[in-house]
């Protein structure tokens, strides 16, 4: 199929490459002109493992240009996914959106073939089939439902997998201004999927609340699981993962996101918990599960420094390793690591970071705050603490560069408990989040320390 893509960046280019890989012919548009070039020559424009892989797949059915009356009209279906920022109440902007569909809205003036239009971004429940689906109907002079079909059909991806997220999905979300729409959009995916994933087709309102609903929940599960591990770390004898690993069993809960660490960053779970609790509160309605999900996540990075406290003085020096918000991605928005490492700067400590990809957007926001290490061994080899904040795979060897010292042990806090006791050198000792082994934090302990402004 002929398919136009508008916006580039670390969703759009993928999806483009995704669709170009498995046959179909994609022109991609972008207002920043160095995406454009990269992409029309060959290039992955964002940095996601496996992107440039299919780029060089599908290179001969795949062009960029920064004209969208050009893409639109080579092409019967567009996907809109460019950014809907949170405004100052936590719900999602539609300016870009309405930017997009309106310059789509034009071009249809210069066909008469049926077109359909999907938003692929994330957006408030209730902006589709209202201002979006008016800003189309008004541009192009036809009826939505009739002239051109409308849908929403948000991805459900994370950075760092996003290639294999929308290769593999656990299902298609799609909404629909009618049947027809929903046919051409369906077709799609039968061919670029690889697991022949479940539809599940609805109305647009039902649609767009469905996909907040799902990283609502899941945010839930997170802070459930993170809720979990402070109390085990008050109970002697207590392991969180052999917890969580009982609860996992049960089929009505799943081990999926069921993981104590720390808190949930990104650029999706924190906003569209809040974006969720804002719209119950536009509508009239109660959002006290994601209210506290909300307070759970933001306790976490308290939490941390005062076991960080308990382990070392303020004087000391303390490496954090891990300044992404997850691995596999430069991305640092929301990332736990890097507000540790203001939050203990703060406070006194002498830290130093490193990260395998997002030491130099970490640093830029951290400033003078903090030393950036150019290597793991660097970062730990006069740390009087370290903290593992990410788990790349890089850090499993950690043991490899913490230098022995005479007559001292080198405490480790593993956040995410991805190193094995039993590799380690008698150097080194671990502490891991969520096992009751050492003495409880005091309530005022826990609370301890005030945010950090970054």
């Amino acid at each position: 199929m002929n398919i136009s893509v508008i916006g580039l960046g670390k969703l759009g280019a993928p999806l483009a490459a995704v669709l170009a890989s498995k046959g179909h012919n994609v022109v991609g548009v972008d207002l920043n002109p160095e995406y454009v070039r990269l992409l029309s020559n060959g290039k992955a424009p964002v940095e996601e493992p496996r992107l440039q892989e299919l780029i060089d797949i599908g290179r001969s059915r795949l062009q960029a240009t920064l004209d969208t009356s050009v893409a639109v009209l080579a092409s019967d279906i567009t996907f809109v996914i460019v950014p809907t920022p949170s405004d100052s109440k936590g719900a999602f902007s539609n300016k870009y959106v309405l930017a997009a569909v309106k310059d789509i809205g034009k071009a249809l003036r210069k066909k008469d073939a049926y077109h359909v239009v999907n938003i692929t971004s994330t957006v408030m429940p209730g902006a589709t089939a209202g201002e979006i689906r008016d800003a189309l109907e008004a541009t192009s002079g036809r009826a939505v439902g009739k002239d051109v079909g409308l849908c929403y059909n948000p991805e459900f991806i994370a950075l760092g997998s996003v290639i294999r997220d929308m290769l593999y999905p656990d299902m298609i979300l799609l909404g629909e201004s009618d049947p027809r729409a929903g046919d051409v959009l369906e077709s799609i995916y039968k061919v670029t999927c690889e697991n022949n994933p479940p539809v599940r087709r609805m109305n647009l309102v039902n649609a767009e609340l469905t996909k907040i609903s799902v990283n609502t929940y899941v945010t839930t599960k997170i802070s459930y699981a993170n809720m979990l591990a402070d109390i085990c770390e008050r109970l002697p004898g207590a392991d969180v993962d052999v917890v969580t690993g009982a609860l996992a069993m049960d089929s009505r809960i799943g081990g999926k996101y069921l993981k104590a660490a720390l808190g949930y960053g990104g650029p999706c779970f924190p906003r569209d918990n809040v974006a969720f609790a804002e719209l119950a509160r536009t509508i009239g309605a109660r959002a006290d599960v994601a209210e506290a999900t909300d307070r759970v996540n933001a306790y976490q990075v308290d939490r941390l420094a005062a076991t960080v406290r308990r382990l070392v003085a303020p004087d000391k020096r303390v490496a954090v390793l891990g300044l992404s918000y997850k691995p596999d991605t430069a991305v640092i928005e929301e990332s736990q690591g890097v507000a540790l490492a203001a939050r203990l700067a703060d406070e006194g400590y002498q830290v130093v970071v490193y990260d395998p990809v997002a030491l130099p957007a970490a640093l830029a926001v951290l400033g003078k705050k903090v030393s950036g290490a150019e290597s793991i061994e660097s970062c730990v080899s006069v740390a009087d603490l370290v903290v593992v904040t990410t788990a790349w795979n890089q850090f499993r060897q950690l043991a490899a560069w913490v230098p022995q010292r005479p007559n001292r042990r080198i405490p480790i806090l593993d956040c995410w408990r991805i190193l094995q006791k039993e590799h380690l050198p008698a150097s080194v000792e671990v502490v891991y989040l969520g096992q009751g082994d050492r003495t409880p934090l005091s309530k005022q302990e826990a609370e301890g320390g005030r945010s950090a402004s970054l």
